[in-house]
């Protein structure tokens, strides 16, 4: 059989394979098979052999396909640094655009750099440098003395200028002669209360589409794709994008082995926009490195507390050792579905802004800072887990009462929306749409999406 488009997503813990008929603009799923992405195995594409021989049994024949896509976040996500002046706006621009393309950011500055960020940033071992700051036509001193910093940098990585327009070709010159590769872009903060974040976000992607190619086997998958392999949360940005044209103001939630990934599209309420300190970007996304099911389970353990667990499950040490994307019992998958709760509530919680008070002269002001979620009317949840789970629809639903018993976040309202992707294919369909064709991602995604 031959199929229109044979599409891998490549995780951290598990690779999926789907095989997808395009037939007259009414796609559907084919197929869907997975396997342990086998990174320790040395080779990646053992994975992908293995999630196709499962899907050969299934079809019953062998299988060929028109063209081949793939996202990953195999290679462990694109290790990065940021630097800008001040933190609270080139740098936090610069922290939007590096989250929104599927970068890990590892190291954080603002303000001149001295001789320790620099051995900081060589511990790290980033995979890629973000150099912003400054307003375009503003202050330039700082962001030229932190390009002459990253020059002696014994690292050879490349490293994106973001910031001031006025002190590109300067930037650009005291980089590229001590032997660095440089990307110049627009820059990320040209003006107060505005961020520019997309041209630095599409530099980003490039810069993964390179190092993916890095974990073992991806060089082989390099040579198979018809497009560029591009990260999986970015993948999954496309499709909130989307999926804001057509139903409004929305959030993503995609709970992996090592990450809770949250992705939201929306502007907020006006009322909160009237006292809102700083500029959010309409498509926002934070990645919590912390909250993951498998490879992170036991940070989540220690942060919910192992003798509160204990209580609930006295055979919790056995249930422990037995944590897996493939729980063995329903008591497994219930145990997970706990953990999945909490990352779910903290990724939320953490991706919002809040309000605050403060205490003048004139009497009590109230203002926001961070990312309004008060408008979101729909939640998506995506993932091995949520997409997948029995007890998805309860995971989701305990978000409902968060913005009752935190009145100050700026969390979704109670009578939002709950919506599964129910073949998991988010990633998917973020390809189709920013590669293939939209339409055809938007038939595809009307087919997926299960209101609970």
């Amino acid at each position: 059989m031959k199929v229109d488009l044979l599409f891998a997503e490549i995780g951290s813990t598990t690779t999926v394979l789907t095989a997808f008929h395009f037939g007259f603009g009414k796609p559907k799923i084919l197929a869907q098979t997975e396997h342990w992405t086998t990174v320790n195995e040395g080779d990646v594409t053992i994975g992908i052999e293995n999630a196709l021989r499962k899907m050969r049994e299934i079809l019953g024949e062998s299988v060929t396909w028109e063209k081949f896509a793939a996202t990953s976040s195999a290679a462990g996500g694109l290790k990065m640094t940021v630097h800008g002046l001040v933190y609270d706006m080139t740098v936090r621009a610069a922290k939007e655009a590096a989250l929104g393309a599927g970068a890990v950011i590892k190291y954080v500055t603002a303000g001149k750099m001295d001789e320790f960020h620099l051995k900081k940033i060589q511990s790290i071992q980033p995979k890629l440098i973000l150099l912003a700051g400054g307003v375009d036509y503003g202050e330039t001193e700082t962001v030229i003395h932190n390009a002459k910093l990253l020059a002696k940098l014994e690292l050879d990585v490349p490293i994106i200028y973001a910031g001031n327009v006025a002190a590109a070709e300067q930037v650009e010159y005291i980089l590229v002669n001590a032997g660095k590769k440089v990307y110049v872009t627009e820059n990320v903060y040209p003006r107060i209360d505005y961020l520019n974040v997309e041209p630095t976000r599409n530099i980003i992607k490039e810069v993964f589409a390179e190092h993916i190619v890095k974990a073992p086997g991806m060089e082989k998958i390099k040579e198979m794709v018809n497009y560029d392999i591009i990260p999986t949360p970015a993948a999954v940005m496309k499709t909130t994008e989307l999926i804001y044209e057509h139903y409004g103001d929305c959030l993503t939630i995609d709970i992996g082995g090592a990450t809770t990934d949250v992705d939201s599209v929306t502007d907020g309420t006006p009322e909160i926009q009237e006292i809102m300190t700083s500029p959010e970007p309409l498509a926002k996304r934070t990645v919590e490195g912390d909250l993951g099911l498998y490879v992170n389970a036991h940070n989540v353990i220690d942060m919910m507390g192992p003798e509160n667990l204990k209580r609930e499950f006295p055979d919790f040490d056995e249930l422990v050792t037995r944590i897996s994307p493939y729980p063995q019992s329903e008591r497994d998958e219930l145990f997970i579905s706990k953990l999945a709760t909490f990352c779910v509530q903290q990724g939320v919680r953490r991706h919002a802004g809040s309000k605050k008070h403060l205490y003048t002269p004139t009497g009590r002001k109230t203002i926001a800072e961070g990312k309004d979620l008060t408008a979101v009317k729909y939640i998506f949840g995506t993932g091995g887990f949520l997409s997948r789970s029995k007890y998805a629809k309860e995971v989701l639903e305990s978000l409902r009462p968060l913005s009752k018993l935190h009145p100050m976040e700026l969390l979704p309202p109670e009578n939002v929306k709950l919506i599964r992707d129910k073949y998991y294919i988010f990633a998917a369909i973020g390809l189709i749409a920013s590669e293939i064709d939209r339409q055809l991602a938007y038939e595809l995604l009307k087919e997926d999406l299960v209101e609970y």
